[in-house]
């Protein structure tokens, strides 16, 4: 018999629901297409948070989130740059109080910088992170979901990239030739 929320969350392996964070512009969206505004919450169930050279754009710091989104589609999201460090500076109070991000219901919100070194002054985003507790039950939920699925983004996997962090997420490399699955590096602060 099948567990309810093996039925209830939607996952084709390896390929997560994509939202995106449009820097230039301030937006969130799904697939580049549909316009979510420049706000968006939601509770991890999985992440990694790492160096790689992915998505034709040079080595970057990444952040790679996923979550249970409205309509219970497994969703992944990415951040660079410096709305990477504001996630570290989200985790570091949560490591203190016992908690991880799977613990917390977050809320990203655009915020608009400026770059007045180059001429013309070059307008972008940074994604600001603040949080409130999930409820016990919906956490326990999506963490046991987590752990009985290997949660990972196909496009976003190479063999070389350097994990910082992870929590519930799958890399087949890692896998290769060990019995483990899942990664469970504990959260750091750098």
């Amino acid at each position: 018999m099948l567990d309810e929320s093996k039925r209830r969350f939607k996952y084709l392996e390896g390929h997560p629901r994509q939202y995106r964070f449009d820097a230039k512009e301030g937006q969130f969206n799904i697939n580049g297409a549909e316009k979510l505004g420049n706000t968006l919450t939601f509770q991890p169930i999985a992440w990694r948070i790492f160096t790689d050279n992915i998505l034709n754009m040079g080595t970057k710091n990444w952040a790679e989130i996923f979550f249970v989104d409205d309509k219970n589609c497994v969703s992944a999201l990415l951040f660079h740059g410096y709305s990477v460090d504001n996630i570290f500076r989200l985790i570091e109070p949560l490591f203190y109080d016992d908690l991880t991000l799977a613990d917390v219901i977050i809320t990203a919100v655009a915020e608009k910088k400026e770059n007045n070194k180059i001429q013309p002054k070059g307008i972008y985003h940074i994604a600001s992170f603040s949080y409130k507790l999930g409820t016990p039950e919906r956490t326990a939920e999506l963490k046991q979901f987590a752990q009985e699925h290997k949660i990972f983004r196909q496009e976003t996997l190479t063999d070389i990239a350097n994990i910082k962090t992870a929590f519930n997420y799958y890399n087949p490399f890692a896998a290769m030739g060990d019995d483990t699955d899942i990664i469970q590096i504990p959260p750091t602060v750098g």
